[in-house]
């Protein structure tokens, strides 16, 4: 994983995601999933540009099923939002930079 940014799995995905306070961004991910691969380095340069802000978090929808299925991933990239254990938002699909950080700054206020 790159600077920044998380690798969560089930055993972990209730500590670094529902009992983080603050944003956590979490992005459902799979290898073999071309779009997840040009969201990939937008993703991790978002990290880099909002540290100490924004909790990143990858999640691999192959290796994570159960976590993906509770929360309906049906596309992926997506890209969910939490905020104190709590879905608030979410992108799905390779969105721009621009967009995806204009969503960042919304959520942080």
């Amino acid at each position: 994983m790159a600077e920044g940014v998380i690798a969560a799995t089930t055993a972990t995905w209730e500590s670094e995601v529902l009992k983080t306070q603050g944003l956590v961004l979490v992005d459902f991910w799979a290898v073999w999933c071309g779009p997840c691969r040009m969201v990939a380095p937008i993703v991790e340069e978002l990290a880099k540009e909002f540290a100490g802000k924004l909790k990143v978090v990858k999640l691999n929808t192959d290796e994570n099923p159960d976590v993906a299925s509770k929360y309906k991933i049906m596309g992926i990239p997506t890209l969910m939002f939490f905020r104190s254990g709590e879905k608030i938002d979410q992108l799905v699909g390779a969105v721009p930079k621009a967009q995806l950080k204009e969503k960042i700054q919304t959520l942080l206020g």
